[in-house]
């Protein structure tokens, strides 16, 4: 298991938090005039969206319905 497999994990809006959180935290950084903190942050971000959003995978059990075997 994974650490993006812990269930806390699961609900959309906590990791488009994280995400959000990140990417303000990366934006004050630079408003403030901290390059280099402002660059880690935003990457930091990006691998937060491509762990959260590009590469997440639901449990098969929940992303999607049954089959109709009628």
């Amino acid at each position: 298991m994974s650490d993006t497999e812990n269930p806390f994990f699961k609900p959309l809006w906590r990791r488009l938090a994280i995400i959000v959180f990140c990417a303000g935290w990366a934006g004050f950084e630079f408003y403030h005039g901290n390059n280099s903190w402002g660059w880690i942050t935003l990457a930091i971000t990006g691998y937060a969206v491509w762990t959260f959003l590009v590469s997440y995978k639901a449990d098969e059990d929940t992303a999607s319905p049954p089959a109709d075997e009628g």
